[in-house]
């Protein structure tokens, strides 16, 4: 996918936020799925694909999250991993 930010932001006072207004390209396939799916959820495609990209970028915090909880728990090789599986006759 190719991304193309054009500088211009705007103003929605419905929404009370600043918008950054982007140009993406897709690929033909899936556009015409994402407008078929604007059309049948009666949501804009800008609608869809913020979405999208907030789901993202909270599974990507999530993720981070859940790394730094963990950060100190013991670690375990590889191949000290695969000699305990095969040990447990797991593999």
């Amino acid at each position: 996918m190719h991304i193309d930010v054009l500088m211009l932001v705007c103003y929605d006072e419905q929404q009370e936020g600043a918008f950054m207004r982007t140009t993406i390209t897709l690929n033909d396939k899936l556009y015409r799925a994402l407008k078929l799916r604007a059309a049948e959820s009666n949501e804009s495609i800008s609608a869809i694909v913020e979405d999208a990209v907030k789901y993202q970028m909270l599974e990507d915090l999530e993720d981070i999250e859940e790394a730094k909880r963990r950060e100190n728990e013991p670690t375990h090789s590889f191949d000290e991993l695969v000699a305990q599986f095969k040990k447990e006759g797991l593999l």
